[in-house]
This record gives C-alpha cells, structure tokens and sequence, in this order.
C-alpha cells in the first residue's frame, strides 16, 4: 500500500453543509447565522480576548518581571545521571540527546552535583557546577569544558 492509496472509512467523513444556496435547502436566507447583529456579518465577530468593553482578563492582570532575550537557558543534568554510562565512556551533548536523556541541548548543558557517581566517565559539557566537578573527579572522571 502506497500513501496515495490510503482511503478514508466508509461513513468517516461527511460532506459538509452547503449554506445559503436558497430556502429549499434549509440553510438559506441567512445561513444558519441568525438574524441581524454583528455575528450575522460577513467577517464580523470580535477580537480574540475582548469581553464587551469591560477590561479584558490580560489587561486586568499584573505584569511582572521580564524577559532578558540576551540570557543564556542551559539544560541541566544532575551528576546520578551519569551511572548509566559504563567506565570510561566519553560523554558529550550528542550522547546524552541520542541517548534521550535531554530532548534538547538550548544554549548547552549544565552539569550539576546532585546525586552520586560510581563510575568514571569523561564528561563534555557546556558548564559545571563546584560539586558536579569534585563528584565526577573523586570516581576518577574528567570534567571538560566545551
């Protein structure tokens, strides 16, 4: 079978309804839309979030803090993740993405210095934490810097 062999189920879809085309059909005149009123208006209808004037719900609400578009987001990782990896294992970003311990690496990875390590791995990430670093070279690792 080939995509453009796939066919829907019989009964699955239905042809949609075919509005003002004359009172016989029963959705003509005004096509199903009512009577008068904005509603009833070709492209009326009212903007996303308006509430008849009263002040809309974001508007109502505080703002607070922002958002600084020059920092840095990292994808943090703690130290116990990495006793999956046998000894001697290089691990770099690529591993852990391929690996689906992080879904994605944002502006790099972080390794902070929770948990405990048993076994001694290289590590190669973006940047460490002081405990992550004493952890990873007390098994006997090596923590690189990207």
């Amino acid at each position: 079978m080939k995509l453009h062999e796939l066919r829907a189920v019989e009964g699955a879809t239905k042809n949609p309804k075919r509005k003002g085309r004359g009172t016989a059909t029963g959705q003509g005149k005004t096509g199903g839309r009512g009577m008068n009123g904005q509603k009833s208006r070709s492209g009326g209808g009212t903007r996303l979030g308006f509430e008849g004037g009263q002040m809309p719900l974001y508007r109502r609400l505080p703002k607070r803090g922002f958002t600084n578009i020059w920092g840095e987001v990292y994808t943090v990782i703690n130290v116990d993740v990495l006793n999956r990896f046998e000894a001697g294992t290089v691990v770099t970003p690529e591993l852990l993405k391929a690996e689906g311990i992080v879904k994605q690496v944002k502006d790099g990875i972080k390794i902070l210095g929770n948990g405990n390590l048993e076994k001694s791995v290289t590590v190669k990430a973006h940047k460490f934490s002081k405990t992550a670093v004493e952890k990873i070279e007390s098994a006997g690792g090596k923590a690189e810097v990207i």
